[in-house]
C-alpha cells in the first residue's frame, strides 16, 4: 500500500513539473513576442530600401533622389551590370550607398528558360558550382568598387540547389560568407530578437503606390520589426519597377519621426540589432 501510494505521489509530482514546464514555456514565448525592441531615437521599427540586379535606373533615378534625402540605400549587384555604368556605381560606393553580393549569373529556377538553356538553373547546378559564382562576384566588387559586400540578395529568392530528394540549401554557405542573407516576396518582417539574418525577410515594393504600400507597413509593424523593401528598376512604375514618385513620397514619411521608422541600410540595421542581442 505503501508503495503503491509513493508511485501516485511520484506520478502527481511528475505531473505538475510537466506542466508547470509547458505553462513556463509558453508564457516566455508570449514574453519575447511582446517585447519591446528599441531602435536609435525611439523609432518603433527600423526599415531598410534595398534594389536587386544593379539596373541602370538606379544610378540614373533611385540614388541620385536618395542623395537628394541623404538616405543610404542598399544595392544588390552583378559585375556584368556594374560594368555597364562602373563609374556611377564607383560614386554610389563614395556617397556611402552599401553594395551587396547578387551572384554574377543571377541564379535562379531553370523554370526560367535563359538559365535552363545555359545549363544553370538552380536545379542544375551544386553548391560548389554556387560557391565559385558568389566568390567571383565579391571578388569583382573588391576590384572594381573597392569594398568587401558584407550582405547577399539571393537571386529570384531561391535559396536552393538541385532536385527533388537530392536538394541542398545554400543557405549555409551564404552565412559563412556574409553578415546576412536576403530573401524576396516574402509576407512578414524580420522579428528582432528572433529572425535569422542568413534568411532576412524582402518585402516586395515594385509596382505599389505610396499609399498601397503605406497600408502594407502598417500590417508588417508588430513587434518591433524590421522591415526591408526590395525592388528592381526605378522609373514611371511596372511590374518589376518601383515607381519613383511614389519614392519621393515614402522617404519624407520613413524620416519623419513622428510615424516611428528608423530607416538605415541593412548591414547598419544589422549590426545594431547583433549588439542589442549580445548585450
Amino acid at each position: 500500500m505503501a508503495n503503491l501510494y509513493t508511485l501516485s505521489l511520484t506520478r502527481c509530482c511528475w505531473g505538475v513539473m510537466i506542466i508547470c514546464t509547458l505553462l513556463y514555456s509558453t508564457l516566455s514565448k508570449a514574453a519575447d513576442s511582446d517585447v519591446t525592441f528599441t531602435y536609435p531615437n525611439g523609432a518603433r521599427n527600423a526599415i531598410s530600401l534595398t534594389f536587386d540586379d544593379a539596373r541602370t535606373s538606379q544610378v540614373t533615378v533611385a540614388i541620385p533622389l536618395l542623395n537628394r534625402y541623404k538616405v543610404k540605400g542598399t544595392f544588390y549587384v552583378m559585375p556584368s551590370k556594374i560594368a555597364e555604368n562602373l563609374s556611377l556605381w564607383q560614386g554610389a560606393v563614395k556617397q556611402g550607398h552599401e553594395i551587396g553580393n547578387h551572384t554574377n549569373e543571377h541564379l535562379c529556377t531553370g523554370n526560367f528558360a535563359w538559365l535552363r538553356e545555359k545549363n544553370q538553373g538552380l536545379e542544375q547546378v551544386d553548391l560548389a558550382y554556387i560557391e565559385r559564382d558568389i566568390t567571383y562576384t565579391t571578388e569583382y566588387i573588391e576590384k572594381h568598387l573597392g569594398v568587401t559586400p558584407r550582405s547577399f540578395a539571393y537571386p529570384c529568392g531561391n535559396t536552393f540547389v538541385g532536385r527533388g530528394e537530392n536538394v541542398k540549401s545554400y543557405v549555409p554557405i551564404i552565412a559563412r560568407h556574409f553578415d546576412s542573407g536576403r530573401t524576396w516576396l516574402d509576407e512578414s518582417a524580420n522579428h528582432p530578437t528572433y529572425t535569422d539574418f542568413a534568411q532576412l525577410t524582402g518585402i516586395r515594393m515594385d509596382g505599389l503606390s505610396f499609399s498601397a504600400l503605406k497600408s502594407h507597413l502598417e500590417q508588417l509593424r508588430a513587434n518591433n520589426s524590421w522591415i526591408i523593401l526590395a525592388g528592381h528598376e526605378v522609373g514611371e512604375g511596372g511590374m518589376y519597377t518601383v515607381d519613383s514618385e511614389m519614392l519621393e513620397a515614402l522617404i519624407p514619411y520613413l524620416q519623419d519621426p513622428k510615424n516611428g521608422y528608423w530607416l538605415d541600410t541593412v548591414s547598419n540595421v544589422g549590426d545594431y540589432i547583433k549588439a542589442k542581442r549580445a548585450q
